[in-house]
């Protein structure tokens, strides 16, 4: 086995480990607390699931480092480093909605190498290296071939702090569902991504996104014959969390469409947060 094949096979074992607990907890959880941010929710299935995929990458890679949403980074030597995220869609998982898994990318010098995500409502093992391509459940996937945003079915979310910017992503979902067949919302970017890697969506664009909510999902993308880009259309950049993608025809017409958007004010959608003397003036700029 190949030094590529060893690392996704640890991947792929470690992602089915999170996902192993994850669908043990579900429907019986005892605690759900907030991390500091309205809607930002962590449970003891995160906890649990981010345990088992530790130990593991632990036993398998001790010279990798790791990146993960609940622990944060431990830092290791070498330019190798796992970016994790237990519970992909907490929110959605605190409410028994079944759209949730386990993420595990890894990425070199902060660029996307390899990735798996385990679906566990779905039953579904997501995964895709370089050489390899990107398979569900032992089946090739690829993106969809849809040429024009008029025909495509798409997908977005929304960050924590969308209560407070006016870059909130509201102009972009009323745009684009003004243009395609519809947009959905997930509510688990890796899960969101994979969705597109399989073709079940044509494309995928979010802001405020972390380095471990991408890592996997990117790779699988790109893998699948997709595009994973900033919002303008350049290089992937995991730290700064916005991403398009989708398949290369279509790419173009979400890049001009994000390019098209102005912010909605705060009297656009009656948020309290945004609006009169304490509003507009109180809303952190965009980047």
């Amino acid at each position: 086995m190949g030094a590529i094949e060893r690392l996704v096979d640890v991947a792929r074992r470690a992602a089915e480990a999170g996902g192993v607990q994850l669908r043990a907890h579900f429907g019986r959880l005892e605690q759900i607390r907030e991390k500091g941010r309205c809607g930002d929710l962590v449970t003891e299935a995160d906890l649990a699931a981010e345990k088992a995929v530790l130990a593991l990458l632990e036993a398998e890679t001790p010279e990798i480092g790791v990146l993960s949403e609940e622990s944060g980074r431990r830092p290791r030597a070498g330019e190798l480093e796992w970016c994790v995220d237990p519970l992909d869609g907490t929110t959605n998982y605190a409410h028994g909605y079944p759209f949730f898994g386990t993420s595990v990318g890894l990425c070199w010098r902060g660029v996307p190498l390899l990735g798996a995500l385990a679906v566990p409502s779905f039953d579904e093992l997501h995964w895709a290296a370089p050489g390899l391509g990107a398979w569900c459940n032992g089946r090739r996937i690829q993106v969809s071939g849809c040429e024009r945003l008029a025909d495509a079915l798409l997908v977005t979310g929304f960050a924590y702090d969308r209560h407070t910017r006016l870059d909130n992503n509201y102009s972009e979902f009323a745009y684009f569902t003004h243009r395609s067949h519809g947009v959905r919302r997930g509510g688990a970017a890796a899960v969101d991504l994979a969705f597109v890697a399989s073709g079940r969506l044509d494309g995928y664009w979010e802001r405020g996104l972390a380095p471990w909510d991408l890592a996997a999902g990117v790779v699988l993308v790109e893998q699948a014959g997709g595009v994973a880009t900033a919002y303008d259309g350049g290089a992937l950049q995991l730290r700064e969390g916005r991403v398009v993608a989708c398949g290369a025809r279509l790419h173009p017409q979400l890049v001009a469409g994000l390019r098209a958007c102005s912010p909605l004010s705060g009297a656009s959608f009656g948020a309290p947060e945004l609006d009169g003397a304490a509003g507009e003036g109180a809303v952190v700029p965009a980047p």
